[in-house]
């Protein structure tokens, strides 16, 4: 017979192998793009309806897109862990876990893709319930982290779709909050967020890879230009993101204090610029695995600036 204590903790680890296939840690960190972008489109706290179902359809969402990305992926990721193993930078958030479990053979492939799917009829459903354009915005953004997933060997042009996947969920965020946004505000936000994702998550973080990644005979852009080409892309987007966030004060038909301007500068210069700048002058992977940590709190640190800006 069966120890059920053993069983227990069976079902945990389980539970948590599915959890670093979704890189929870992540895309905790991630829900906060879509309250800020519904923060800076409404002006104000949403109703309890929508804060709800928002932050279900969220981690709904965002636990499909990251679970799509290794179900896509496993078969490079398999090939990589063979010819390279394991690759971990120091502190690394996408690996809190365990990193490609599906590629590790820890969790099966149908496994991988009943999660996937589950979690994106919940998030579908949840973003349909909050305006059907949001559903759209989401099932647009799985095809295209798809694509992103396919063009690993193929163009390093695909970096530019990683910047419309992560856009994704803050757009959702504004249809779900103003039915009609302003295409001024909607434009600053996306161009906001892209050039975020470009210099502060996905360059960083294909830096890391990049041996194994040229290994594999990957384009990605770290691969593709090198070091010092790269660190003047990652330093470029993130000072163009900068920017753009100051201009958000402008673009948002929310009124802000003018708290905003330096908090702004201030956080984008710690989170953004300041790490970037150390990576310009060092062109050390293991401060592109820092620049890509201290990014991903990025969102979180602007929710709270709008929030503060709004009340004062």
């Amino acid at each position: 017979m069966n120890n059920p204590a053993t069983l227990n903790v069976t079902r945990l680890s389980k539970i948590k192998l599915f959890l670093a296939l979704s890189r929870t840690q992540h895309g905790l960190l991630d829900m906060a793009t879509p309250a800020v972008a519904a923060l800076l489109a409404l002006g104000a706290i949403p109703s309890p309806r929508v804060i709800l179902l928002g932050i279900l359809t969220a981690f709904a969402g965002y636990t499909a897109v990251y679970a799509v990305n290794d179900v896509v992926d496993y078969r490079v990721d398999r090939d990589k862990i063979r010819k390279c193993g394991i690759s971990q930078g120091p502190g690394d958030l996408d690996a809190v876990c365990v990193r490609h479990p599906i590629a590790q053979g820890l969790l099966s492939l149908p496994e991988g893709i009943a999660w996937a799917l589950g979690w994106g009829v919940v998030a579908v459903l949840g973003a349909y319930s909050l305006n059907p354009v949001c559903a759209w915005i989401f099932l647009a953004g799985c095809a295209a982290e798809t694509v992103y997933c396919l063009l690993l060997k193929v163009s390093y042009l695909r970096t530019l779709v990683s910047g419309w996947v992560k856009t994704a969920g803050g757009l959702a965020a504004v249809y779900a909050v103003v039915p009609d946004p302003s295409p001024t505000f909607l434009g600053t936000l996306f161009l906001w967020l892209f050039f975020w994702e470009i210099g502060g998550q996905n360059v960083p973080n294909d830096w890391a890879d990049r041996k194994e990644d040229a290994d594999l005979e990957a384009e990605t852009i770290p691969v593709r230009f090198g070091p010092e080409d790269s660190a003047r892309i990652v330093l470029g987007t993130l000072a163009a993101a900068v920017c753009l966030s100051l201009l958000l004060y402008w673009a948002t038909p929310t009124r802000m204090s003018l708290l905003y301007l330096p908090g702004t500068l201030t956080l984008g210069g710690f989170c953004l610029l300041l790490p970037a700048y150390k990576l310009h002058r060092s062109l050390d992977p293991v401060l592109a695995s820092a620049l890509f940590n201290t990014s991903s709190y990025y969102p979180l640190g602007m929710l709270l600036l709008v929030w503060l800006s709004i009340l004062l």
